[in-house]
């Protein structure tokens, strides 16, 4: 009985201690997996991705921040994006042969020369960036090598999907994504912070339309270049604006100077005749002259060593409208005269034209105008000589000529639906209609007939201006444009296209003015783009039209042209 007492005894306490270090054993288990746990908590949800990065690399190069925001047009087009890469780097302190491993780098990036690799890789020391962005080819590559010393870096790279469609207005970043143009650089903070994409004005339809017109007539007459907008005249919004030549952001490096210039909104001219769109406007507004008024146009206008003549002079009264009808300079300048020089610097002030325009980007050019305004400048800048702004400058003004006499700043920033537009009034609406009459009679019945896209009822004015050459004007370098708001009787959109320094051909009879070069651009873009902005064609025998008509032989014009189109 006692020694079997004893057994149990034995037997009991063994099970005690197998059963402490079962507890034990369960204890650390369960603390090891607990560990586990929180660390991967830690990892995907606690930490930032810049935490999750090598401790060795932190240490030499700091964080490195990753995400920068996407870019999209007005109905949520990629435009801009970021894309993760894998990044090169070495420690030459590890590499054991600095030239077999150039040697055997090269087969993988050959752009690169050996030399230059052997003195990066052999340097003092213990971080060097090698390759920034590689594909995953050259990534899978690089590691098949096996070098000691080496490793990757996940990094973005700011990727731009329609290439050089857009390039002016979005910019580009650096390889480090630091904003060094255009939007890219005027909201570079906002975009390494906001989650949410930022949406722009712009539509890449109407966009790649424009570019595609603009090229086809550069082209066409051999131009060194031109660009073009459309904007909308009821927000500001700049629903499309192009600049050729153009260049890839996707290899900004690759891009000259001439290629990065923005010539929509860094680039200031002499515009000419598109001008007269601001004196004939400022003539009725101020009172001094109605649509009956006219001037003596017989012959050319002498003050001091300056002639002032019409380009094809009609030598005789001309009324306001055919003044600008028949893009008189004569007349234009008298009306300037008649308004004063004063008052005609505060007209193109209020109209936005002598100081820099509010859109949000970096590349922008002053307007450039007499420090002294004399008289003979009142005279020329009233048909655009001795004044220069920007074709965005010029866009806008118009948009507030047309609209009814609201100056919406412009902007690339698509305005919410619903927002309090911002604007000041700088004409009367009747003034603004009196405007859109004259416009319309340019292109039923004047210099822009080129310009008619029929079923949308289009309302513009030619300009033509020789260009500067050290400061001298140099014949047949000409800034050719057209400018247009449509549908005139209630305008949605200006539409202007510019050429710079267009040659004649024969088909325009060696003429190379607005009315032959740019007119058709306008023409084409209204028609092809309309339908995408949801604008029906108009019927020019509706009431309202005909009622916007009135006043100024438009509507008895456009009535005579269909009787003779219906025989």
């Amino acid at each position: 009985m006692n020694g079997r007492l004893r057994i149990d005894g034995a037997g009991k306490s063994a099970l005690d201690t197998a059963r402490s270090r079962l507890l034990v054993g369960g204890g650390l288990i369960a603390a090891a997996f607990l560990a586990v746990g929180l660390r991967l908590v830690d990892v995907s949800v606690i930490e930032t991705p810049e935490q999750t990065r090598t401790t060795s690399l932190r240490t030499v190069a700091g964080p490195m921040k990753t995400g920068r925001a996407e870019i999209v047009d007005r109905n949520g087009v990629l435009l801009a994006t970021s894309l993760g890469t894998a990044s090169l780097y070495a420690n030459p302190q590890k590499v054991p042969d600095a030239a077999v491993a150039a040697r055997r780098l090269i087969g993988v990036l050959p752009e690169r020369s050996e030399a230059e690799l052997t003195a990066l890789l052999s340097s003092d020391k213990t971080f060097v960036w090698v390759e920034r962005n590689l594909t995953p080819r050259e990534q899978y590559e690089v590691n098949r090598l096996g070098i000691p010393g080496l490793d990757f870096q996940e990094e973005d790279r700011r990727v731009y999907p329609n290439g050089p469609l857009a390039a002016h207005t979005l910019g580009f970043t650096n390889i480090d994504n630091v904003g060094l143009a255009g939007i890219e650089q005027s909201f570079d903070e906002s975009l390494k912070t906001r989650r949410d994409p930022l949406t722009l004005s712009l539509d890449i339809r109407v966009q790649q339309v424009l570019r595609h017109e603009l090229a086809t007539q550069i082209d066409k007459f051999g131009a060194i270049g031109g660009g073009g907008i459309v904007l909308d005249v009821t927000t500001g919004e700049v629903v499309a604006m192009v600049s050729l030549p153009d260049f890839d952001p996707n290899a900004p490096a690759g891009a000259d100077e001439e290629e990065r210039f923005n010539r929509m909104t860094l680039g200031v001219y002499e515009l000419g005749s598109v001008f007269k769109i601001f004196n004939h406007a400022m003539a009725l507004e101020s009172g001094v002259a109605t649509l009956a008024s006219s001037y003596d146009a017989t012959k050319p206008i002498r003050i001091g060593r300056f002639t002032i003549s019409d380009y094809h002079a009609e030598k005789r009264w001309l009324t306001l409208p055919e003044i600008f009808t028949h893009s008189s300079n004569i007349g234009s300048a008298k009306m300037a005269l008649d308004v004063g020089g004063t008052a005609q610097k505060k007209f193109l002030s209020d109209l936005g034209l002598l100081r820099r325009t509010s859109i949000e980007l970096p590349e922008q050019g002053a307007p450039m105008y007499p420090s002294t305004w004399r008289e003979v400048n009142t005279m020329t800048i009233a048909f655009g000589h001795g004044i220069a702004v920007s074709p965005l400058h010029l866009a806008t003004a118009v948009a507030a000529t047309v609209n009814g006499g609201i100056l919406h700043p412009p902007t690339l920033i698509r305005r919410a639906p619903g927002a309090a537009i911002p604007g000041t009034r700088v004409l009367s609406a009747t003034t603004s209609q009196q405007m859109r009459q004259l416009l319309r009679l340019v292109v039923a019945d004047g210099t822009g007939r080129n310009a008619e896209a029929p079923g949308y009822f289009v309302g513009g004015k030619t300009g033509t201006a020789e260009k500067q050459v050290n400061g001298r004007y140099k014949r047949k370098a000409l800034i050719s444009s057209f400018v247009a708001a449509f549908p005139i009787h209630a305008p949605r959109y200006v539409v202007l296209a510019l050429l710079d320094e267009p040659k004649g051909i024969k088909e325009t009879y060696g003429y190379a003015t607005g009315g032959w070069t740019a007119a058709p651009v306008v023409s084409r873009v209204i028609a092809r783009a309309a339908p995408l902005l949801g604008l029906a064609p108009v019927d020019k025998d509706a009431p309202e039209i005909i009622n916007a008509l009135a006043g100024t032989g438009v509507a008895a014009l456009e009535q005579r042209r269909r009787r003779v189109a219906s025989n």
